[in-house]
C-alpha cells in the first residue's frame, strides 16, 4: 500500500505505524504542519474541530524524540482529561510495536504520588496531560521542564474559556528560551494573543478555513417552539425517525438536569454530561455510551467540547448559545469524515435578533415545524420583510401588538406603538452592530497573528 507520509521525513517505524492503522491519505493541517514542524518551525495552527490537528503535531515530536536521551523532551497539554486520554491514546496507538519511546499521562483524579516515584526511576520522553497536573509535577521537580525542546498547547480557546491559560503560562515559563512551540485551536480569541506573543516570535500561521461555516454533509434545521416547551418538542424529535445518535445541548448545568429528568422520565435512556459529574463517572458514562448504551447524551458546551463523541448522527440545540461560537462547535459534532449529520436548533418568540447574528456570521437554516408526527417545511420567518406595506419594518411581534392596539382604540395607542416600534429598531440597530464588530474582530485576527 502506498503511503503517502512517505513524502515527508519521518521515522521508517512511525511510517510502518500509519499504515498498519490505515493512516495512509495526509489532511490538509496534516500536510502544512508535519514539514514545518519536522524542522522545528513554531506554529500556531486554526481547523476545525475533526481536521487531523492531532497527527500533525504528533508525527513529527515523535520523529523528533532523540531516543538515546534518558530525558523529557515533549510535553502536551489539553483542557480536560476526556482529551489528554485521547491524544494520549493515539500515541499509544503509534507508538504499539516501537518500545524505545516512553510516554506518560498525568491528569487530574489519577495517584500523583504514584506518578511521581514511577518518573523517578526512569523519565519520559513525552509527557501529555492536563495543565494543573503537568504544572504540579514540574514544581516538585518530577518532571524536568529545563529539558524540553517541544511543547504543544492543544484546543487553546478552550483551555482559555476553562480557566487554565494562568496554569499554562506557568508550566511554558519553566522551559527553555529556544523552544518549539505549537499552538493548536479551532479559533484564536483575541484574549489569547498576550500569551502567544510572550512565547512565540515569528510563528508561522496556519489557518483553515472551512469551505462553509457549518460543513455541507450537515442539514440544519431552525424549528420555533412558539410557546411550547422545550422539553416536549425535543421528545418528540428524538421519537421521530431513527437516530443512530444525538447529542443535546443546553447552555447551562440546571437546565442538562432538568432536561435529562423529563426524558428519563418519558423512559428514554439519556446520558447526560456537564462540570459538576464526577470524572470517574463521566468516563464511565462515555464508556457506556462508546458500548452502545446510550442512544441520546445531554451536555453543556465546555464539557461537550472536551469528548469526542463518535458517530453523532443529529445534534440538538434545545437553546441558542449564549456565545454565537459555541454554535459552531455544537454543529460540528456531528456530519464529520464526510458523514451525512443533521442539526436542529430551537428558538423562542423574541430571539429572532439571535439567529439574525448566527446569520450574519454565514450560517444559513431551513425553516421547519412538527406536524402529525413529522418534520416539515415551515414558512420563512423573514417572509414579512418581502411584503411591500407599512409593516415591512416591523417584526411580527410588533405587527401583532400594532393590530392588537387598533382594535382595542385607546386614548394614546398610536404612542404607545410608536414608542414600541422605536425601542425595537434601537436594539435591532444594536445587535446588528454587534455583529458587525464580531465580524470585524475576526477579520482583524489573522492580521494580528500576522504581525506578532
Amino acid at each position: 500500500m502506498d503511503n503517502k507520509f512517505n513524502q515527508y521525513n519521518l521515522s521508517p517505524d512511525l511510517i510502518t505505524a500509519l499504515t498498519a492503522n490505515k493512516f495512509v491519505e495526509p489532511t490538509p493541517i496534516q500536510t502544512q504542519v508535519i514539514p514545518k514542524a519536522l524542522k522545528g518551525q513554531s506554529i500556531i495552527g486554526q481547523s476545525q474541530t475533526g481536521s487531523g490537528k492531532t497527527l500533525a503535531f504528533l508525527l513529527p515530536l515523535l520523529s523528533n524524540i532523540d531516543r538515546t536521551s534518558d530525558t523529557l523532551q515533549a510535553v502536551i497539554t489539553a483542557p480536560s482529561r476526556e482529551l489528554a486520554t485521547q491524544i494520549y491514546k493515539t500515541a499509544q496507538l503509534l507508538l504499539k510495536d516501537i518500545g524505545d519511546i516512553r510516554v506518560g499521562r498525568y491528569v487530574g483524579g489519577t495517584d500523583r504520588q504514584k506518578q511521581e516515584k514511577k518518573l523517578t526511576g526512569k523519565s519520559v520522553h513525552l509527557a501529555i496531560g492536563t495543565p494543573g497536573r503537568i504544572r504540579d509535577l514540574i514544581q516538585d521537580g518530577a518532571l524536568t521542564g529545563y529539558t524540553v525542546k517541544t511543547f504543544v498547547v492543544d484546543e487553546a480557546d478552550m483551555t482559555l474559556d476553562m480557566g487554565f491559560l494562568d496554569t499554562v503560562d506557568k508550566i511554558a515559563s519553566t522551559f527553555p528560551a529556544e523552544l518549539q512551540m505549537m499552538v493548536f485551536s479551532a479559533t484564536i480569541p483575541q484574549k489569547l494573543q498576550p500569551f502567544l506573543k510572550k512565547y512565540m516570535h515569528n510563528p508561522l500561521v496556519i489557518e483553515l478555513k472551512p469551505k462553509t461555516v457549518i460543513a455541507d454533509t450537515v442539514e440544519n434545521l431552525l424549528i420555533a417552539k412558539k410557546g411550547k416547551s422545550a422539553n416536549e418538542l425535543i421528545y418528540k424529535l428524538l421519537t421521530i425517525g431513527q437516530p443512530y445518535l444525538v447529542l443535546i445541548f443546553a447552555n447551562t448545568k440546571e437546565a442538562v438536569d432538568k432536561l435529562h429528568a423529563y426524558l428519563t422520565e418519558q423512559g428514554l435512556e439519556v446520558a447526560k454530561i456537564h462540570g459538576d459529574i464526577a470524572p470517574r463517572e463521566r468516563k464511565r458514562v462515555m464508556k457506556d455510551v462508546a458500548a452502545g448504551r446510550y442512544q441520546y447524551v445531554v451536555a453543556t458546551d465546555l464539557a461537550a467540547r472536551g469528548i469526542d463523541i463518535n458517530g453523532v448522527s443529529h445534534v440538538i440545540n434545545a437553546e441558542i448559545p449564549t456565545d454565537p461560537e459555541f454554535f459552531i462547535h455544537r454543529v460540528g459534532r456531528t456530519g464529520r469524515n464526510g458523514m451525512t449529520g443533521t442539526a436542529i436548533t430551537l428558538y423562542a418568540p423574541g430571539e429572532e435578533n439571535k439567529i439574525g447574528e448566527l446569520e450574519s456570521m454565514g450560517i444559513h437554516f431551513q425553516p421547519k415545524t412538527i406536524h402529525d408526527g413529522e418534520i416539515i417545511d415551515a414558512k420563512d420567518r423573514n417572509r414579512r420583510q418581502n411584503r411591500e406595506k407599512k409593516s415591512d419594518k416591523l417584526s411580527q411581534t410588533m405587527y401583532g401588538m400594532l393590530q392588537k392596539e387598533k382594535k382595542k382604540k385607546k386614548p394614546g395607542y398610536k404612542k404607545k406603538v410608536k414608542k414600541a416600534i422605536a425601542k425595537e429598531e434601537w436594539f435591532n440597530r444594536r445587535v446588528e452592530k454587534r455583529a458587525e464588530l464580531r465580524a470585524a474582530k475576526r477579520k482583524n485576527k489573522a492580521k494580528g497573528l500576522n504581525k506578532a
